[in-house]
């Protein structure tokens, strides 16, 4: 028996060779069959020709087989068997072969590394086991064997060029092989930009939440991070930071109007930037409140009365109204006042004696809304009087004519000039009366007798002013 090539390699075929001879003196060419064996395994049974019988097998497995080749006799031979030829089967070389789909690829984006992994020739079947993949000197996972293919998914390469290996681990039958280098490129994702801003319609002053949310645009995959830029028209309004996609910007300057608003997102090192489209906020006039205070109150007349109305936006609008506020007794206009500090104010002595409905009429600006004041109530009283006497001249003849003056003052805070009639008095006797003329009213008399008189002046008041003596 011999077998040949010797030693081979796994799946290699071997040729196994009987040949079988009549032992002098015994002559001729046995025929019949021959049994190979692998120790006590039958490998197959040929027929001999011209003394010799083949078998061919691939089925060998890694290791030292002896071999032996049985001869089964026929009319004229006895069988006998061969001495033992010791086959030796080494592990079979392979190559692997890599490919990365798709190529070049997106931040994100699955890539499908398959390794094919062969028998080198004379060496045949299909390799088992495992397969490590590598970027570089670093182990991405690691696929098994199904078919002499092996394969691993990730989404984890990062933005650049990557050295991608297989390495096949080898198994019982077959020794291990890295591939070749495949280089597979990975670019920056692309992303959307979406901007949201609430609450839309708003007021001034009130804080609007600019929401921008980037997402990467498939097949790229994976969380954007970086800043967003918050622009109204070309003017940037401010920026945020990305947090789980999402960046937000909080501002309660967009004047009234309406606001073409973007977000754009300027990229990082695994996507590329992106601008939302543009989402109009629309910012109306806020409403206002007007308050009146009038003081003092009650009051005298001709006192110095002075109207407060502050006016304030009404929430969620913020900020401080300008322009101007009317101040009406009822529908009378008594003056304009221009705010400062969202006050305004305006005296006036003018009102008369009674009760006045005061209010404050606030006539709005670009940012805010009119509004009129309730009703504040304003009490104005009669004012005191104080009544001075002089009588000239003094002391005088009987028969001589006697002039007395009498001067009606307002007692301050009170104001103005008293109106109406004095009376003149000698004791308890009117001696008659007088017209007060810019406050100042006189009577003349030559009909006082020798004596001491105590004269007096009473003054009878008028619709502003109480009496005085």
């Amino acid at each position: 028996l011999t077998s040949a090539p010797d030693p081979s390699v796994f799946g290699e075929a071997k040729t196994l060779t009987a040949t079988v001879t009549a032992v002098p003196p015994g002559a001729g060419t046995p025929t019949g069959t021959v049994s190979f064996f692998d120790g006590a395994t039958l490998l197959g049974t040929t027929t001999l020709s011209g003394g010799v019988a083949t078998f061919t097998t691939s089925a060998l497995s890694v290791g030292s087989h002896p071999l032996t080749a049985v001869y089964n006799g026929d009319t004229n031979f006895t069988g006998s068997t061969s001495p033992v030829d010791t086959q030796t089967v080494t592990k079979a070389a392979t190559t692997t072969a890599l490919t990365s789909a798709p190529d070049p690829s997106v931040f994100g984006e699955a890539k499908t590394l398959t390794a094919t992994v062969t028998a080198v020739s004379p060496g045949a079947g299909t390799p088992t086991g495992t397969v490590d993949f590598f970027d570089g000197a670093t182990l991405l996972g690691t696929g098994t064997l199904s078919g002499g293919v092996a394969t691993f998914t990730t989404s984890a390469l990062s933005v650049g060029s990557h050295l991608l290996t297989a390495v096949y681990s080898g198994d019982t039958n077959f020794t291990g092989s890295t591939s070749p280098v495949d280089t597979q490129t990975v670019n920056q994702a692309a992303t959307t930009t979406a901007l949201t801003s609430a609450p839309d319609p708003s007021v001034f002053g009130e804080a609007k939440t600019l929401t921008a949310t980037v997402a990467a645009v498939s097949p790229g995959a994976g969380t954007p991070t970086g800043t967003v830029s918050f622009f109204d028209g070309a003017t940037l309004l401010g920026t945020g930071t990305l947090s789980g996609g999402v960046a937000t910007f909080t501002t309660s300057a967009l004047s009234v109007g309406s606001h073409p608003l973007t977000a754009v997102y300027s990229g990082d090192t695994n996507f590329t930037g992106s601008t939302s489209p543009v989402d109009t906020q629309t910012v109306t006039q806020a409403a206002t409140t007007t308050a009146l205070t009038s003081a003092p109150d009650p009051s005298v007349f001709g006192e110095a009365k002075t109207l407060t109305a502050t006016v304030t936006a009404v929430p969620p609008g913020v900020g401080t109204p300008t322009g101007t506020v009317d101040f009406f007794d009822g529908a009378t206009l008594l003056g304009t006042g221009t705010l400062s500090g969202g006050v305004a104010t305006f005296t006036t002595s003018a009102l008369s004696v009674g009760s006045h409905p005061l209010t404050a009429v606030y006539s709005g600006d670009t940012n805010f809304t009119g509004s009129t004041s309730p009703v504040d109530t304003q009490t104005v009283t009669q004012a005191a009087t104080t009544t001075a006497l002089t009588s000239a001249p003094d002391p005088s003849v009987f028969g001589e004519a006697k002039t007395l003056t009498a001067t009606v003052t307002a007692v301050s805070p009170g104001a103005g000039t008293p109106t109406g009639t004095v009376s003149f008095f000698d004791g308890a006797t009117l001696l008659g009366t007088g017209t007060l003329s810019g406050g100042v009213a006189t009577f003349t008399t030559s009909a006082l007798s020798v004596g001491s008189h105590s004269l007096t002046a009473v003054y009878s008041g008028d619709t502003n002013f109480t009496g005085s003596t």
